[in-house]
């Protein structure tokens, strides 16, 4: 690696339960109510429930409330 290249700066892609938590506030049982009804995106290998970042954003912003002033 060159003077002039950086090293990129990668943010975790796949989140557990409590990174979510700590990410975006919704709370585990919340959470859990949310991927019954499917309203969430979310991924499950096994017994673990892995939330993509990528995913959780596009929902986010897919489900954002225009507030008029």
């Amino acid at each position: 690696m060159n003077d002039t290249q950086t090293e990129p700066t990668h943010q975790k892609r796949w989140l557990n339960p409590k990174e979510l938590y700590a990410e975006y506030g919704f709370t585990e049982s919340n959470q859990g109510k949310l991927r019954m009804k499917r309203a969430i995106p979310f991924s499950k290998i096994g017994n673990y429930i892995r939330y993509d970042i990528i995913e959780i954003d596009k929902w986010l912003e897919s489900n954002a409330v225009e507030v008029v002033a």
